[in-house]
């Protein structure tokens, strides 16, 4: 699966378990130690599915939770809660503050991963697709081939990324910043006008003739896949 995923926990040992496994799975993965890291990096990069600590330094994920829950922009990302606590009355609290999951720890990796894709094919199946489709384009994840129409289009590696990442949210607009961070990732030294320049090669790529522009342009917000 092609998915973004955050993990906030406290516990290192966990984060670095965790993070390595779903890496090998093919899942792009970022980690924060404390709750408000977490909470502001979850609304920075939007991620396709959040792994939750119950109890975290200074904001819980209780607390974080609900926040994403009640915003409008966020409410729709699913959240699987780690926690300790095994007692029915508060898995059923973790239920009802809006989480769409709960494993307790300590928690097998297999059985973490089971979920995370039961619940990515509910909620997110342009996530967990091997093949999606938006108008008449269509990205083939197992050989990572893209059509347009029954004409096959050679992509860059990073051109690849940009439509796969575009795919996942059709119609939403994003900022140069926030395509940085998640198809670039947050290590690599480079500027917005880098992403202008992919655009580009990207729009070129599949706009075959007589084909309309897949690639929207909002002046002053960013960019989007739209029809």
């Amino acid at each position: 699966m092609n998915a973004n995923i955050h993990i906030v926990e406290d516990e290192q040992s966990i984060v670095t378990l965790v993070e390595y496994n779903l890496s090998k799975e093919g899942f792009k993965v970022n980690s924060s130690t404390n709750g408000e890291d977490g909470f502001k990096a979850i609304k920075d990069t939007n991620p396709d599915l959040v792994l939750m600590d119950w109890m975290l330094p200074d904001l819980s994920g209780v607390e974080i939770c609900k926040l994403l829950k009640k915003n409008e922009k966020y409410k729709n990302i699913p959240i699987i809660m780690l926690t300790a606590k095994g007692e029915e009355e508060d898995k059923v609290k973790a239920l009802n503050i809006g989480a769409d999951d709960y494993i307790t720890k300590p928690f097998s990796f297999p059985e973490l991963l089971a979920r995370i894709k039961a619940l990515l094919r509910r909620s997110k199946p342009s996530v967990a697709q091997d093949v999606i489709t938006f108008d008449n384009l269509k990205i083939d994840r197992i050989t990572r081939k893209v059509y347009r129409g029954n004409k096959q289009i050679d992509l860059g590696p990073i051109e690849y990324k940009l439509i796969d990442f575009f795919i996942k949210n059709p119609k939403r607009v994003y900022s140069r910043e926030q395509l940085l961070t998640n198809v670039w990732g947050d290590n690599i030294n480079v500027t917005s006008r880098t992403v202008d320049v992919h655009i580009r090669r990207l729009r070129q790529a599949i706009n075959l003739e007589g084909t309309k522009d897949l690639i929207r342009t909002v002046r002053a917000a960013g960019y989007s896949l739209d029809n």
